[in-house]
């Protein structure tokens, strides 16, 4: 019987496949939603509510982007890390209907940077670690209060809210898991 040498990969999940099973369930909670009667959900009362939902919607996500632009003021060294899901939650900000644009993303990414030789904002930690921890909480606040939000969502919201709130676990992962 030959012999096979034991595998050396490391148990546990990988980054890939948390990051893959956060769109499934993206996927899962966007194939739930139903396309039936949106177009009625529009014309009715509910149409206040759905906007209201929206511009709830992109004023979080318009705060989680100051958030990322003071940590980024405060820790210089994390652009490479952070710019990329900054770009995303502007991007999150417009689909919702923020006043912000993602080619804003490279101009504020730019001032933040210039502005990293002033004091550190009081409301960002001094550590990177904990500056992350902080973001990556704030990130899954607004996807828990996404996912609760696209129980009442017409489908087209709902379905936006779903996708937005699982690229917001992802974001929270990447935050949260160590430098390499």
């Amino acid at each position: 019987m030959p012999f096979t040498p034991l595998s050396r990969t490391p148990s546990g999940p990988r980054r890939r496949s948390l990051l893959a099973g956060a769109a499934g369930t993206g996927a899962v909670l966007l194939a739930g939603c139903s396309a039936s009667g949106s177009s009625s959900e529009a014309v009715g009362g509910s149409s206040s509510a759905a906007a209201r939902a929206r511009a709830r919607a992109a004023r979080d996500s318009e705060r989680l982007a100051q958030r990322y632009e003071a940590v980024l003021a405060a820790h210089p060294a994390l652009s490479g890390r952070l710019s990329p899901l900054l770009a995303e939650v502007v991007r999150h900000a417009e689909a919702f209907g923020g006043g912000r644009r993602a080619s804003d993303t490279a101009s504020a990414s730019a001032s933040a940077s210039a502005s990293a030789s002033a004091a550190p904002s009081p409301e960002v930690p001094t550590t990177r670690k904990e500056a992350l921890a902080e973001l990556a909480a704030a990130e899954r606040e607004v996807t828990d209060r996404r996912t609760k939000a696209l129980l009442d969502a017409p489908g087209e919201l709902a379905r936006l809210l779903a996708s937005v709130a699982a690229a917001g676990a992802g974001h929270a992962f990447l935050l949260t898991e160590d430098e390499k």
